[in-house]
């Protein structure tokens, strides 16, 4: 009889065993639910920049052995693998999507596949450090879609901002000296794609399961590796090769999971800030390994983008206060 243990005695009777696994989930749960929502969005927001930064480390080192493709088929089939069944264990596989919910996931894939195919092609080509710099413009980036597309209000101190983080972008790339060539483009295209999956993601239902949502993109991203090595030789992967393989798609899956719930959880204006340690685990990562050290633009870019991208959360979390404590007073009178 499982879930229970047999005791000696008087009389000899039955008592349930505690689950322990229950037991140690829920003191987790417990000591998770201590924290405030903002600060439950900061940490998992550090931890998806950690996972997504590892992955594409691991994925790097690939370059001299494994075409990019290939690795993109051969790293989305064992995540899709891995999302499917933890989340069949876990019962949060569903596909019972509302038709708007659809229309929002079939938008974030497609931004998904984008930047996936972009940024791991400028990933195999340019310095770890480098291409994350690139992508540390991304809430600027989201900041002036918003503007132009959802028509949000923006001072213009933000769009100064957003003008000196762009230029901050230009002093990494550095279009028309020998650091740049199409691979910096490709970096920046993908930061366009990443603002269309951010966007959409902010607009799926509380419904919409993350573990679904995050495994349609992997599907969706693998099925692109796969059409494209169809047309290509296959290359044999050494035992070295494999191990970065799946090193890459745990964290990667990690990094999907993450990616989901953390623009789920708290304030945006609080959490999205935290996105800037990408950085450095990037600075990190690729001089401990990939021996590439950040020339002088490079920091002061950097600087000049991580900088702009605060200042520019800061002016959006006054003005959020500002617009509370005027909504406060109307309801007063």
């Amino acid at each position: 009889m499982s879930g229970a243990v047999f005791v000696g005695g008087g009389k000899n009777r039955w008592l349930s065993r505690p689950d322990f696994s229950k037991v140690a989930f829920g003191s987790a749960e417990r000591f998770w639910m201590i924290f405030s929502d903002n600060m439950r969005g900061a940490f998992l927001m550090m931890l998806s920049m950690a996972a997504f930064t590892l992955s594409d480390a691991s994925m790097k080192s690939l370059a001299a052995e494994v075409p990019l493709f290939q690795a993109v088929l051969i790293r989305g089939v064992i995540t899709t693998g891995l999302i499917f069944l933890i989340g069949m264990v876990r019962g949060q596989i569903r596909f019972k999507f509302s038709r708007s919910d659809w229309r929002v996931v079939a938008l974030r894939t497609v931004g998904e596949m984008g930047a996936t195919v972009f940024f791991l092609t400028a990933l195999f080509h340019m310095p770890l450090a480098n291409i994350s710099a690139i992508l540390q413009s991304l809430p600027l980036a989201i900041t002036l879609a918003g503007a132009v597309f959802l028509g949000e209000t923006v001072g213009w101190r933000r769009y100064g901002a957003i003008l000196a983080g762009f230029f901050g972008v230009m002093l990494i790339v550095r279009p028309g000296v020998g650091a740049f060539d199409v691979y910096s483009v490709y970096a920046l295209i993908a930061v366009g794609f990443v603002v269309l999956r951010d966007l959409a993601t902010r607009r799926l239902s509380p419904e919409a399961p993350s573990m679904t949502v995050a495994l349609i993109a992997a599907f969706a991203t693998t099925m692109i590796g796969a059409a494209v090595t169809l047309f290509s030789d296959w290359q044999p992967v050494s035992h070295q090769a494999a191990i970065s393989l799946g090193l890459a798609a745990g964290f990667i899956m990690a990094g999907y999971l993450l990616a989901v719930m953390v623009m789920r959880v708290g304030e945006i204006a609080f959490v999205a800030p935290f996105r800037y340690t990408g950085l450095i685990w990037a600075i990190f990562l690729g001089i401990f390994i990939f021996d590439e050290y950040p020339d002088s633009l490079t920091l002061i870019g950097s600087a000049i983008v991580v900088g702009m991208g605060l200042y520019t959360f800061y002016r959006e979390r006054k003005l959020e206060r500002r617009a509370r404590r005027a909504a406060l007073g109307q309801s007063m009178h």
